[in-house]
């Protein structure tokens, strides 16, 4: 069987596509698809099929899921405005052929008002509209988030502003919704179901900013603050309101439409998800955020951050 990754010179196709040869797939099943090519050279020489796809091109997207028939279809980063390109992905897989899609989607509670998960739920919907088999992984917000953004974000400033009040979400890592959607696309049977894939526990950005402060030694004060303040906070930073290809703001590409409506989902507690769908498809627990955290201590010192 031939398997497509979309996204593929990314962190979560790449490390999916060598996982699965880890797991004993032939690369030469393996249809790699990136706007950039280029950057999949590594496993073109290992006899992956590598093809060029845009999802803002249509035919693009036609000849390079031709051939294939079950495809990782991983969300694309423009927050908002996901809606044309997942349509283009979706109507060129099944004119491509292709039987099975395991789309990457989000948690959240029916009618939350993030913005991000309004891109999902329209995806999830045209998928079950399409004919085709699919199947939905609603990965919970990644923890590499508070390692790499928010915390090394605190520690610089000492002080972490958020409008979540006392919502919580069960944060879980990447590396686990990878390892997540690795086990779906070597297996069978998942046709037809959604796989909430969270952490173990449900923590609040407080307890975040705790961790935070107790792992780098830095006192970090917790401001309560408004969606408006926030607001304030992204456009001074220089950080667009909707989401743009390739705009980087302090090393990340992200907007504060999509920011500010994510921390008021948690504070409504719409993001207020847990479930052990991770254990059930890989046989492990999932991590923890304080050992995740702890992991990588070094990244939220204050000579790093």
């Amino acid at each position: 069987m031939k398997t497509i990754i979309t996204g593929a010179s990314g962190p979560f196709g790449s490390t999916v596509a060598q996982g699965l040869i880890d797991r004993g797939v032939s690369a030469a099943d393996l249809i790699l698809v990136s706007r950039d090519p280029r950057k999949l050279a590594k496993f073109a020489e290992q006899g992956a099929d590598v093809r060029a796809g845009d999802f803002d091109d249509y035919e693009s997207l036609v000849a390079a899921f031709s051939g294939g028939e079950k495809m990782l279809m991983i969300s694309t980063n423009r927050v908002g405005q996901r809606e044309p390109q997942h349509t283009n992905a979706v109507n060129a897989a099944k004119a491509a052929g292709v039987s099975h899609i395991v789309y990457t989607s989000f948690i959240g509670k029916d009618g939350c008002n993030s913005l991000a998960v309004s891109d999902h739920r329209f995806t999830e919907d045209l998928l079950k509209k399409s004919g085709l088999d699919w199947t939905f992984l609603r990965n919970s917000q990644y923890a590499e988030a508070m390692r790499d953004a928010a915390g090394p974000a605190a520690v610089a400033s000492g002080h972490w502003m958020s409008s979540t009040g006392d919502g919580k979400i069960a944060m879980v890592t990447r590396e686990n919704c990878i390892e997540a959607a690795t086990a779906v696309m070597a297996t069978d049977g998942h046709e037809g179901k959604t796989y909430n894939i969270t952490g173990p526990e449900r923590i609040s950005f407080r307890d975040i900013a705790n961790l935070v402060s107790e792992l780098s030694g830095k006192p970090i004060e917790y401001i309560e603050t408004t969606d408006e303040e926030l607001y304030a906070m992204f456009d001074s930073m220089g950080v667009p309101r909707s989401a743009q290809d390739d705009l980087v703001v302090n090393g990340f590409g992200w907007c504060s439409d999509d920011m500010v409506s994510f921390e008021a989902t948690i504070r409504a507690g719409d993001f207020d998800v847990i479930s052990d769908d991770f254990e059930n498809l890989t046989g492990k627990k999932p991590e923890r955020v304080s050992d995740f955290l702890s992991r990588y201590r070094e990244k939220l010192s204050p000579t790093a951050a």
